[in-house]
């Protein structure tokens, strides 16, 4: 059976052409955001999605971002497809830049708002109008296990499994910029013994630049759904922070830099079962550029 149409063909249907978009980026995680009150997910399939997320013939992002009024007063809603048409619950960087564009729609209040996702819902706030940055309050998160089965390749020291909305491998390396980081991110990411949902895998080191007088760890990711390297990825950072604290490697909060440069901010509290409360990510959720589909 033959796949969807090829997304470098970069054209969508006519029926929404015109459509107002937003392009944000989250510290080099970058989507195309619709107003969910005037660009509904039911008028959008998976060819659509693959077409605009398409770099060189397209808008070009990691995926498709819909924010639309919560089910009460102030709340607001995100919907959330990766670049190749597929649905995921949870996106930390996509919910970043959906706090920004909430409270620029009108939708919430930079203060703070519950942000409606499908993996739950989440406290969230501008830190500011000018600065491009914004915080979100994740649900508890459970500590990171090994995986059974799981053979690693040399110069992968130890690795473990977590989920903080989707699952996510986190990889312990030497040096992440010496990974081949396409070959041996796809392998893992289906790999049988994360079956049969796979995971975003976040390749780690610790050799990153001092950042508030603290030694940060620097990230690399293969993202499931977009099937290679995102510059960015706010969910997995929180996973490989909780991963760091267990193994006793550095202490919460944690930065960590993304492959785009742009440091992600982890804080936790550690309770007293093992998981992880309070868990804060803050990082940027910054407006490109606005325009329409065309």
């Amino acid at each position: 059976m033959e796949g969807p149409t090829p997304a470098a063909h970069g054209v969508v249907r006519p029926h929404l052409i015109g459509l107002p978009i937003y392009k944000m980026t989250g510290s080099g995680n970058d989507f195309v955001m619709l107003d969910a009150r005037t660009a509904s997910p039911d008028d959008w399939n998976a060819e659509d999605i693959q077409a605009v997320c398409a770099r060189g013939t397209g808008i070009g992002a990691d995926g498709i971002v819909f924010v639309g009024p919560g089910s009460q007063r102030g709340a607001a809603r995100m919907i959330y497809y990766n670049a190749d048409g597929s649905h995921a619950a949870m996106c930390g960087n996509a919910a970043l830049c959906s706090t920004t564009l909430a409270v620029h729609l009108g939708l919430g209040s930079a203060d703070g708002m519950d942000l409606e996702t499908d993996a739950g819902t989440y406290r969230s706030r501008a830190a500011g109008t000018d600065t491009g940055r914004a915080e979100l309050r994740l649900a508890p998160v459970d500590a990171p296990v090994t995986v059974r089965g799981l053979a690693l390749a040399d110069g992968e020291r130890r690795a473990v499994l977590g989920r903080v909305g989707v699952p996510h491998l986190v990889v312990v390396v030497e040096d992440v910029d010496r990974v081949p980081l396409m070959d041996r991110g796809r392998a893992l990411r289906f790999d049988q013994s994360l079956a049969p949902e796979g995971a975003n895998i976040n390749f780690i080191s610790a050799d990153g630049p001092a950042h508030n007088g603290k030694p940060t760890w620097r990230m690399r990711t293969y993202e499931r759904g977009v099937e290679g390297e995102t510059l960015a990825c706010g969910t997995g950072a929180v996973t490989a922070a909780c991963a760091i604290q267990d193994w006793g490697l550095g202490a919460l909060p944690i930065d960590i830099q993304s492959r785009s440069g742009r440091m992600l901010t982890i804080r936790a509290t550690k309770a007293s079962n093992g998981s992880y409360d309070d868990v804060w990510l803050a990082g940027e959720g910054r407006m490109v550029f606005r325009g329409v589909i065309t």
